[in-house]
């Protein structure tokens, strides 16, 4: 059974999907992603795989028959692929040269392309899950992408409050925040010729960051070839930095958040395309769940200084980047 139902309350769809309780832990033998499995090829640097256990397909089956007045359901239509890394099964983002993470910022690129084609896709997203503490089952290293067959309720929040700001200020809101967060300067992380990284004043996650192009896009596909470069050896230097505030492997969540891309001729006054990290670990072994109030009441609390949390941050990514060179 798989189909989404419609939730009245927050005008949004919740994505149903019992196969996907079907979903194995690694075997301690044998990996699907490693060569040698017989479901990837023997030799691949990255690699496209269709999910074995999609929440959202191309072919998807008829909804149970269960709605009924203000409850309404609809087919799971739209796409899941898994994007493969490496075929190391223990190599992570900073293990990877520049040069391979550019392979993987073209199929990331080439994967969004194909996918906004189909025109019941209404959002393409790019993520990735990093570790056990945020349920990863499956760790060789990978990301995946979701075509959605409707804009994501924060995705969709983010875009109606950045398009109110435009329309009584006549300002981009993320070049607001851009433009505050420089003249601040201390929460500012990492930057590089085409990419501000901050732990924004507002974020709910100890080491939650944003990553911004200096110049407005609003997808992936408007990077320039040289944005790509300064893309990839950001990736590589911003995680190998998580990795050592604790000297141990950093969980996260990675969002990329394009502009819709069917209404990207209105966005271009008020979006602007960007990736946000949400890294659970409020302490070497401390995870920060989001408990009651942030569960039931989207009330973001922060149980750290987000200005001392970018002190410790930057100074991380500074030793990765000396005992990388």
């Amino acid at each position: 059974m798989a189909e989404l139902r419609y939730n009245p309350l927050l005008d949004d769809w919740t994505m149903v999907a019992a196969s996907r309780q079907k979903r194995p832990d690694m075997p301690k033998d044998y990996c699907p992603f490693c060569p040698g499995s017989g479901k990837v090829p023997e030799l691949y640097d990255v690699f496209l795989y269709h999910n074995d256990f999609p929440v959202l397909s191309k072919s998807p089956p008829t909804p149970d028959d269960v709605a009924g007045g203000i409850y309404k359901v609809r087919e799971s239509r739209g796409k899941c692929e898994v994007v493969l890394y490496s075929p190391d099964h223990y190599a992570t983002i900073p293990d990877l040269s520049k040069g391979h993470i550019l392979k993987l910022i073209d199929l990331w690129r080439d994967t969004y392309k194909d996918l906004v084609k189909e025109k019941e896709h209404e959002y393409v997203m790019i993520f990735e899950n990093r570790g056990k503490e945020v349920g990863v089952t499956m760790p060789h290293p990978h990301g995946q992408i979701y075509a959605y067959p409707f804009i994501p309720l924060k995705v969709r929040t983010e875009i109606e409050n950045a398009k109110a700001h435009f329309e009584s200020t006549g300002r981009n809101l993320f070049a607001d925040m851009l433009n505050e967060e420089r003249r601040f300067g201390e929460r500012i992380v990492y930057e590089n010729e085409h990419f501000v990284v901050f732990i924004p004043f507002f974020t709910d996650y100890p080491f939650g960051t944003f990553v911004l192009p200096k110049r407005q896009v609003l997808d992936l596909t408007e990077l320039t070839k040289a944005e790509e470069e300064s893309l990839a050896v950001l990736l590589k230097e911003l995680v190998g930095g998580m990795d050592r505030i604790y000297d141990r492997l950093f969980p996260y969540m990675m969002v990329m958040h394009p502009a819709p891309h069917k209404t990207k001729k209105d966005a271009k006054n008020y979006y602007w395309f960007h990736i946000e990290f949400y890294p659970p670990l409020r302490g070497e072994r401390s995870v920060k769940y989001n408990a009651s109030s942030e569960t039931g009441g989207w009330a973001a609390a922060n149980p750290t200084k987000v200005e001392d949390n970018a002190v410790i941050f930057k100074e991380a990514i500074e030793r990765y980047k000396r005992s990388d060179r």
